[in-house]
């Protein structure tokens, strides 16, 4: 039966049945995978792939081979190539989502995040912890920020600068020279995305 009836003092009144109550446990759940799935376009399925990339980024990281640099480098660009291509596609067959909107500051943070702990780790030092210490500390900041600005319903006034735009060209730069930290055609590659690191440091506070 799809009810029972249940007896308070008087008189019988209509409850809803106890099969209703896990069934709605098991739609809950569903209705949360479902939401995403149905929001599945390129763009988003390219951001997805750049979070795929991540535990393939980390193992490439720890192989004990002396290509290994290279090869992390390139996971790390193509990372950063979907990221271009993913907000280029979404603008360019309107596409753009709510899902994607959320997902796709979420993956750029994520391999940022990822690429940093191990540029810290390979060289355990204040100039290298800092500057990581700032960018990461500031997306988390930016983060929150964008949570609560959706609260009130203002998030859309928490728009990306020209000047964003280029402290992440410069940021992405960096981290692929830093990867690579060999010489190439004779220019110091670690030099120079170390400076590029402190560049996109700077452009962090200049655009606030």
């Amino acid at each position: 039966m799809g009810s029972y009836f249940l007896k308070n003092s008087s008189p019988f009144i209509l409850a809803p049945s106890p099969i209703h109550y896990p069934l709605s446990i098991i739609h809950y759940p569903l209705s949360i995978i479902h939401y995403p799935l149905q929001n599945m376009n390129t763009p988003n399925i390219l951001t997805l792939l750049r979070i795929l990339l991540i535990p393939v980024f980390v193992g490439v990281f720890y192989l004990p081979w002396s290509w290994a640099n290279e090869l992390t480098t390139l996971i790390f660009a193509l990372a950063a190539i979907t990221d271009w291509f993913d907000g280029y596609l979404a603008r360019r067959w309107n596409q753009t989502s709510a899902f994607g909107a959320f997902l796709d500051p979420v993956a750029d943070k994520l391999i940022v995040a990822t690429a940093l702990v191990f540029l810290v780790q390979v060289h355990p030092t204040p100039w290298m912890a800092i500057p990581a210490a700032v960018i990461i500390g500031r997306e988390i900041t930016i983060s929150a920020l964008r949570e609560w600005m959706a609260e009130i319903g203002q998030r859309a006034k928490v728009a990306v600068s020209m000047i964003g735009k280029i402290k992440t060209m410069a940021q992405m730069t960096a981290l692929l020279m830093l990867l690579y930290h060999e010489p190439l055609l004779g220019l110091p590659i670690y030099d120079i995305g170390f400076v590029l690191l402190y560049v996109a440091v700077i452009l962090d506070f200049v655009e606030g």
